[in-house]
């Protein structure tokens, strides 16, 4: 039998074109994003952010955008490397006292992506890439910067609203994310870590993501590789239309991990017309509170299969018990659209507009059944229920005062996160500890306080006899005490 010689010029193109034409068929239509790019990336922009700070003089440190982005795991690599590594904020009754001050001085305080969305200057990009700044500055396409004007803000959702004054700039489509599928081709144009209009593609991973920090938001989840300084870019169908706002990655090491969540643009689009109308966003409430239904629990209830949302508890005075909502009804459908999983309802209460009526499906006792129920509004809801804590001090006999939890303006004010405030101060004890109604305790006993209840359970368990700590924030300077319990 004779060979072939496989190391002749003709033979080995003839292996390669075989070879070629054997290609799976999927192979030959691999998108190419050329033209896509050149379309959109003129109306992506990179945004950067200052803050006005006090710094100690001769503190040494030094700050570079992006800097707030940097994961935990590389902060504790640079804080080892670098010791003036800047750590994060300390509240400003935290420093240390006697340390002489600086003036203020802006300072960069992020670096992060955005789009245009209409020709007079409108730019949508996420809330965490200019929640704190005091400038906003914009860098277009063309290396022109502009200052921009924060419209409106939405934390829950991530979003945020920004003006530049132009006409007749370029711009981009929100498309219907709805119309997405899983498996579908998706290209992002950003600036990770500050490297301006770079661009990846990939395809859809999932759709309609729950994550933990953001409940109210359906995420699309992709492999496209996306890094700090990508968010609030947009992310595109093969159309060039954009389907979401990048937003945030799932990682161990602080880079991408194949990971990536997008907020879809129908949401966005509710989103922008609310913050561009009013400056803020009121999302429905219902007033349940949901588990997922499980095999066991679906057959108990007479399912054929696990889905929908299983109301455990309804809120007294809340929309859904004034509408006849019940403990034990699982959710199937709102406004016709099927509740798969749990998380669902929550995302698809939320766009509905507080005082409209929307039409729930449930299984009650092994039926279905129609409930029709007025939504109510979430911020209306929130502040109630933050005045309801306000008006609800704790009295601590042991100690002879009473406390309220830290509010969020006084929070803010003095830069804490956890402490209780004294509202009344009525025995002799207090006044031997020196306590006055205003002041913040933030720990007793080396124990963080957190809350009033949790305070009050601290002051059960002190000792009799023996030194005792006490922590006060008063007029924004923090102060230790000591003080012994004798009963």
């Amino acid at each position: 039998m004779s060979k072939i010689n496989l190391s002749t010029p003709l033979v080995a193109l003839s292996v390669l074109m075989l070879a070629l034409l054997a290609r799976p068929t999927w192979a030959a239509s691999l998108p190419d994003f050329t033209e896509l790019v050149e379309d959109a990336a003129p109306a992506v922009v990179n945004i950067s952010t200052t803050r006005e700070v006090n710094h100690r003089q001769g503190s040494g440190q030094f700050n570079f955008p992006g800097q707030d982005q940097i994961p935990e795991i590389f902060r504790e690599f640079f804080k080892h490397q670098f010791p003036d590594f800047p750590q994060q904020d300390q509240p400003q009754s935290e420093q240390e006292p006697n340390q002489g001050q600086s003036k203020p001085r802006s300072v960069p305080q992020s670096l992060g992506s955005g789009f245009l969305i209409s020709d007079d200057g409108y730019i949508l990009t996420n809330h965490h890439v200019i929640a704190g700044a005091d400038e906003i500055l914009v860098r277009l396409n063309d290396r022109s910067e502009l200052m921009a004007k924060l419209v409106g803000s939405d934390e829950r959702s991530d979003l945020a609203l920004l003006k530049i004054e132009g006409k007749d700039l370029p711009h981009l489509v929100l498309a219907d994310s709805d119309a997405l599928k899983v498996g579908e081709w998706v290209l992002a144009i950003g600036s990770p870590f500050g490297f301006d209009y770079s661009v990846t593609a990939g395809i859809v991973s999932a759709k309609g993501r729950d994550l933990q920090s953001e409940t109210y938001v359906p995420f699309i989840q992709t492999d496209v590789a996306i890094n700090p300084g990508n968010s609030g870019g947009p992310l595109f169908n093969l159309a060039g239309e954009v389907v979401g706002i990048n937003s945030q990655i799932y990682t161990r090491s602080g880079g991408f991990m194949g990971l990536s969540f997008a907020i879809p643009s129908n949401m966005a689009s509710n989103i922008v017309d609310q913050l561009r109308n009013n400056g803020t966003v009121n999302r429905g409430w219902l007033g349940v509170h949901i588990q997922e239904v499980n095999q066991d629990l679906a057959e108990s209830f007479g399912l054929d299969k696990a889905i929908g949302a299983l109301i455990a508890e309804v809120v007294e005075d809340s929309p859904a018990a004034q509408g006849g909502l019940q403990a034990g009804d699982i959710i199937t459908h709102v406004n016709g659209r099927e509740v798969i999983k749990s998380g669902q309802v929550v995302h698809f209460v939320g766009t509905l507009p507080p005082g409209k009526e929307a039409a729930f499906t449930v299984v009650r006792d092994g039926s279905s059944q129609q409930v029709m129920v007025e939504i109510g509004s979430l911020a209306d809801a929130q502040a109630k229920a933050k005045q309801l804590a306000k008006s609800q001090d704790v009295y601590v006999e042991r100690l002879g005062l009473s406390v309220l939890p830290l509010d969020e303006d006084l929070a803010a004010e003095l830069r804490l996160n956890y402490g209780v405030v004294i509202s009344k101060v009525d025995a002799e004890t207090a006044a031997e500890l020196d306590l006055r109604a205003g002041d913040v305790i933030t720990s007793m006993a080396n124990r963080r306080v957190v809350d009033a209840q949790q305070f009050a359970e601290l002051a059960k368990a002190l000792p009799t006899g023996r030194s005792i700590s006490i922590r006060v924030v008063r007029n924004g300077r923090s102060m230790y005490q000591a003080f012994r319990l004798n009963d």
